[in-house]
């Protein structure tokens, strides 16, 4: 991984600059990722009954990228919620996502974050996505969101009630966000990477962010998730501690990584409903809900 980033940065020189590529992906994915097929029967499908769903183009500094927004019908203003994407990009699980925030009556919106690196979705090896995220630099994704809320702003959508969650990928991604932006009033991070090797690319990891959180965020994480150890999570809240930050971090014992993802086998309904509840308990009591 760190070779691949190192390569990317090389490729991009500063890091910073993404304002000249092109982009590879214009519309977003149907369907599910075909590297987690077959889809599981657990899979939950909310309808779009009494909601404005569906595909949409966020201008950015360098062009447009697609995103699904779903929000209620009616004239609003309705609390923003970002959602960010796994490893896998914006596919159906992610759409739904939206689609129960709506239901809430919220508008939810999940930028395709990886519009200028690359489309995973009609890769079936894991191993070739890999190196497609590694080339992804995190100030592009701070911008690309930040132009997802400057959209949401013009859709009826209440930037002073501003969330975020995310999973895996996105999971890092909402501690970063949280960070970079004043105005997010709490976030949830979805077993998402803690801890990391920095690179060009990706300069700092969640745990040297600590101290510059804007936001209260809750942690949702698995005991047993192997890619991300009780240690860094640890790490991860004694650096809260002393940076006497607001957050909170939940791990469910015996638990594997992307256990909220009902499309995959790695499903925990139990633990699942249990974060989904967390999560709404968390945004309501830090005003965006």
């Amino acid at each position: 991984m760190h070779d691949e980033r190192t390569a990317a940065a090389t490729e991009t020189g500063t890091g910073t600059d993404f304002s000249r590529r092109g982009f590879v992906v214009t519309s977003l994915a149907t369907g599910f990722a075909l590297a987690v097929q077959p889809v599981s029967a657990q899979t939950i499908t909310t309808d779009s009954d009494g909601l404005v769903a569906g595909e949409v183009k966020i201008p950015t500094k360098d062009g447009q990228i697609p995103a699904y927004r779903a929000q209620p019908k009616g004239d609003g203003p309705f609390p923003v919620v970002l959602v960010v994407q796994e490893i896998f990009g914006v596919h159906e699980h992610i759409k739904d996502v939206c689609r129960r925030f709506a239901k809430l009556g919220a508008l939810a919106i999940a930028p395709e974050l990886y519009a200028r690196q690359g489309d995973v979705s009609k890769l079936t090896d894991f191993g070739a996505i890999r190196p497609i995220v590694a080339k992804v630099p995190d100030a592009q994704v701070m911008s690309d969101l930040d132009a997802a809320v400057d959209f949401a702003k013009g859709s009826k959508g209440d930037v002073s009630k501003l969330g975020i969650t995310g999973f895996c990928w996105g999971g890092r991604i909402v501690w970063l966000y949280s960070a970079h932006n004043p105005a997010v009033k709490a976030g949830v991070a979805w077993y998402g990477r803690l801890v990391g090797d920095p690179d060009e690319l990706h300069p700092k990891s969640p745990v040297e962010l600590a101290d510059k959180l804007n936001a209260p965020i809750l942690g949702l994480y698995g005991g047993a998730d192997t890619g991300i150890p009780i240690e860094s999570i640890e790490k991860m809240r004694e650096a809260i501690k002393a940076a006497a930050k607001t957050a909170e971090i939940h791990v469910y014992p015996d638990t594997p990584h992307a256990f909220f993802a009902d499309y995959r086998p790695s499903y925990r309904k139990e633990q699942a409903e249990d974060g989904w509840k967390r999560l709404q308990e968390w945004f309501k009591k830090n005003g965006v809900l």
